[in-house]
């Protein structure tokens, strides 16, 4: 088992995502909140992000991190996204990269993200989701 999450709504109507752990996140639909939807493009841009971390870091030096946006189509019609597209930008000028180091980098992060991001493989498949309620009356 992951992670407990759970949420809670504010008497604004925003919402607030706790973790066992204590991870904290507001989100709702309001101007300047993430939306659900929202957040199932953050988890897969931070997946990535930290999946290609090793390897930018190794080519680029300490510190250094990859810019990943993330779109996806919506199919108002289902209610749900038919595809998300990455786009991950490293920022190597300082690095002194030659041609052929830049396609082995872009390589190294293309494995690291294929073999580790947890998100992206959930997405790719049919993932079965169980939901139990509960009324306290």
């Amino acid at each position: 088992m992951g992670k407990r999450i759970w949420v809670e709504r504010n008497k604004d109507g925003s919402w607030d995502a706790f973790s066992d752990d204590g991870a904290h996140i507001k989100f709702g639909k309001d101007k300047g909140q993430f939306t659900p939807g929202d957040l199932m493009k953050v988890a897969l841009a931070g997946c990535a992000a930290l999946s290609s971390q090793f390897a930018v870091e190794s080519a680029c030096g300490e510190g250094k991190g990859a810019k990943v946006v993330v779109d996806g189509t919506y199919d108002q019609y289902h209610d749900a996204y038919i595809n998300f597209t990455e786009q991950i930008t490293v920022d190597a000028v300082d690095a002194g990269l030659s041609p052929e180091d830049v396609e082995k980098l872009k390589e190294r992060i293309r494995r690291h993200v294929d073999k580790a991001c947890t998100v992206k493989h959930t997405y790719e498949q049919d993932t079965p989701c169980r939901m139990d309620i509960t009324v306290r009356a």
